[in-house]
């Protein structure tokens, strides 16, 4: 991912960012499972939610109430940390509800 620093993120990259942690948690069955628990949603639901406003946010909130798997995912993805929260601002805005 390219390194965007000294701009704010457009609402498409945020879906980006998202849309690829999504992906990675699907990857692993325990993450996919803790984040289903995490959103109410069963996992025939994803999919119809994913177009849910707020769904995206979710996903970069999920990431954000654990540091160990959102470093993991950073580094997976070659982005750094604040940029997880500056995806979650422009697809959301405002403060992260579980603060």
């Amino acid at each position: 991912m390219k390194n965007m620093q000294g701009k704010s993120l457009s609402v498409e990259e945020a879906q980006g960012i998202a849309t690829e942690a999504l992906l990675q948690l699907s990857r692993e069955p325990e993450q996919i499972g803790r984040f289903l628990a995490f959103s109410g949603i069963g996992p025939e639901m994803i999919r119809d939610a994913a177009g849910e406003p707020g769904f995206l946010a979710g996903v970069l909130e999920f990431y954000m109430a654990d540091e160990a798997l959102l470093l993991t995912f950073c580094e997976n993805a070659g982005i750094r940390p604040t940029m997880i929260a500056a995806a979650r601002f422009a697809l959301a805005g405002g403060e992260p509800d579980y603060a």
